[in-house]
């Protein structure tokens, strides 16, 4: 009986063969149309850079 042992790092060539066949096909069966979107975006901005510093600082003393 035969047993073939691989070292870490070593690879299989067979194994690296498929894998290189899996990787360079292209799945294009998705759907790629865009929606477009009408409307607002409002963003809450919050607190001041200073009083999110002041927070840190505060948190960091606890």
């Amino acid at each position: 009986m035969f047993t073939r042992t691989m070292s870490m790092g070593a690879y299989d060539e067979d194994e690296h063969e498929r894998r290189e066949k899996k990787n360079n096909t292209v799945d294009a069966s998705f759907d790629d149309n865009r929606e477009e979107y009408h409307g607002q975006i409002e963003y809450d901005v919050g607190e001041s850079t200073e009083d999110l510093l002041d927070q840190f600082k505060q948190l960091q003393a606890d």
